[in-house]
């Protein structure tokens, strides 16, 4: 009984692999300064008009990419399809309405600017 739970989670996972739907992970890097928030993701291969789009809403960044590629050679035909997502939580200060992006050797680079942080505001005390 102990070597046959292993062997038919091993089995099960198998075919779960074979009939799910690939998804992946975009790798990204950020980095925030006082003036702007960047992340760079890693989409290699991908035409940024037709399979890449981006969105903000409700404070976060949402990267989404498909990919459909086939080859055909004389004998043989190969495909790969796949989605990929990503979302990021933006900084309180981020101005949502002036994100850019540009893509380039494969890396999609997009700055969100940042507006000023408020200065606190003072608030009196009084005594009775």
């Amino acid at each position: 009984m102990s070597t046959l739970v292993p062997r038919l989670w091993s089995d099960m996972a198998g075919w779960l692999e074979d009939v799910t739907p690939r998804t992946g992970v975009i790798r990204l890097e950020d980095h925030l300064t006082d003036t702007e928030y960047t992340v760079r993701a890693e989409l290699p291969g991908l035409d940024p008009e037709k399979d890449v789009h981006l969105s903000v809403s409700h404070g976060f960044l949402t990267i989404h990419a498909e990919r459909k590629e086939e080859t055909q050679t004389k004998h043989r035909t190969e495909f790969r399809y796949g989605m990929f997502e990503r979302s990021v939580q933006l900084p309180e200060t981020a101005d949502g309405d002036k994100v850019k992006a540009q893509y380039k050797d494969g890396i999609l680079e997009v700055t969100v600017p940042l507006k000023a942080q408020p200065e606190p505001k003072k608030i009196a005390i009084t005594t009775k």
